[in-house]
């Protein structure tokens, strides 16, 4: 990669004399080290300086793949599969959340690991279907569902519906009728809290598209609907409370709200249900900043929240369910670029363009999100340079990273790295400018082959009729 001059930009020490950075973040001690929390386990800086994943350097995969790209790291993807499943274990079931990313090839991946799959559309379900996901070990989502795709999930045999209004209801029981089925259901309620990474919200927060609300008995009289109707066999109740969720309190005030349910359930109709969904929505560490919880931590804290709140109901402890997406493939991947244009504002910061953006990483544009960026083409001894990694789309908010430190010696041609972009961002991935959507190229023991493949202009202008 050629390296070329540009004129020097705010340095580290000229820019922020009381050594900390606009969002109140201190650079690094070593730019060339990597954290193990934002990176996937076989990630590792070579002694000639450039960074390798599952033993290859970046540099020979940007030759053969191009950038932008991502590149999954398969054996770290398997090993926290395992650490899931096998925090659980066989008394409990965890579903990966197909939206996070989804590929045939990874869903043959999750059926040798022993994990379950949820979808939440057509497109998902057809591809855990095609490629051979048992379709009892699929649970099906959606506020939504169309009357095709609940057909289709009933008739493959979807192990779980998840119901989310009155009309669906009565929608899944007609159609399991009319098909000679008996689907197997759970209803979604809105348990009033709300959580976000170490805070949560235990009020009425009902104001969603998303579930069957506690407050007022919507839950109650979805449960006696669903009750009567032969179509239908209810498993269970499913809860979800937010995103990036570091701290199990919020799910301990959800748990209670939930069982209280059951409980209500019991007395009323004599039954007792048999599952407890409690969603996903685990954090992973995007920063140095984050500190995720293990998954052995969290099935031990979910376990014993249900545990405890049952016992206190007198009621028998369901099977639990939990359906992390995020905190399985998320640290897996990370998006390679190679660096464009550098423009140094003065007494500010410099701007890094990248040949990627917004169109494969919209979560900073949308949600505010950070990131970590790093030098991985070569090691430098330079100092610390204040940087906004932005992408090449014509929009002011196409900003990939907001606030990081990168070498002042930074050029053209190098290569950067965004960790943690194994979630959400090839599954929002969009065409804006016409971009072409990246590859996704699995890397394994010295390996590496493509699991879904760069769009091209014919892929563009095959779908253009006009």
């Amino acid at each position: 990669m050629s390296r070329s001059a540009h004129p020097a930009g705010p340095r580290y020490a000229d820019v922020l004399p009381e050594g900390r950075s606009s969002t109140g973040t201190a650079p690094p001690a070593d730019l060339n080290a990597l954290d193990g929390k934002v990176w996937s386990r076989t990630v590792h800086r070579a002694p000639g300086g450039a960074v390798t994943v599952g033993g290859i350097e970046v540099t020979r995969l940007a030759e053969e793949f191009g950038t932008p790209a991502y590149f999954l790291d398969e054996a770290d993807f398997r090993a926290r599969c395992r650490a899931w499943a096998d925090a659980f274990g066989r008394d409990a079931d965890v579903f990966y959340a197909g939206k996070a990313f989804l590929s045939r090839a990874l869903v043959r991946w999750l059926d040798e690991e022993g994990l379950n799959l949820d979808v939440c559309s057509g497109g998902e379900l057809a591809t855990a279907l095609d490629a051979g996901m048992p379709a009892e070990r699929i649970a099906f989502h959606g506020n939504n569902k169309s009357v095709e795709e609940i057909e289709r999930a009933v008739a493959a045999g979807v192990g779980r519906i998840v119901l989310d209004s009155f009309q669906e209801i009565v929608r899944v029981a007609h159609i399991a009728q009319s098909l000679g089925r008996r689907q197997r259901v759970l209803i979604r309620v809105t348990v009033g809290v709300e959580a976000h990474t170490h805070e949560f919200i235990a009020t009425a927060h009902e104001d969603q598209k998303f579930g069957l609300a506690l407050a007022g008995g919507q839950a109650a009289e979805a449960v006696r609907r669903a009750l009567r109707l032969d179509g239908l066999e209810l498993a269970g109740i499913h809860s979800h409370i937010g995103s990036q969720i570091f701290d199990t309190s919020g799910f301990e005030v959800a748990a209670h709200r939930v069982v209280g349910l059951l409980k209500e359930v019991r007395d009323e109709h004599g039954v007792e249900l048999s599952e407890i969904d409690l969603g996903g929505g685990l954090g992973i560490a995007y920063t140095s900043a984050d500190d995720p919880r293990e998954p052995h931590e969290i099935a031990k804290a979910l376990s014993e929240i249900v545990g405890r709140e049952c016992e206190a109901a007198g009621l028998r402890t369901p099977r639990i369910s939990v359906e992390p997406g995020r905190a399985i493939v998320g640290p897996t991947a990370f998006t390679l670029y190679e660096v464009g244009t550098i423009k140094p504002l003065d007494g500010l910061r410099t701007y890094v363009s990248v040949d990627g953006g917004m169109s494969d990483n919209i979560r900073t544009a949308l949600y505010d999100a950070e990131y970590s960026v790093a030098l991985v083409s070569r090691a430098s001894d330079a100092e610390p340079m204040l940087v906004r990694v932005v992408g090449k789309h014509c929009e002011s908010g196409d900003i990939v990273v907001r606030d990081a430190f990168l070498p002042a010696d930074l050029a053209p041609g190098d290569l950067v790295a965004v960790p943690a972009t194994g979630a959400y961002c090839r599954s929002m991935a969009s065409n804006y400018n016409h971009a072409l959507r990246p590859p996704v190229v699995a890397v394994r023991d010295g390996g590496a082959k493509v699991i879904v493949r760069r769009e091209t202009e014919d892929d563009l202008l095959r779908l253009d009729v006009g």
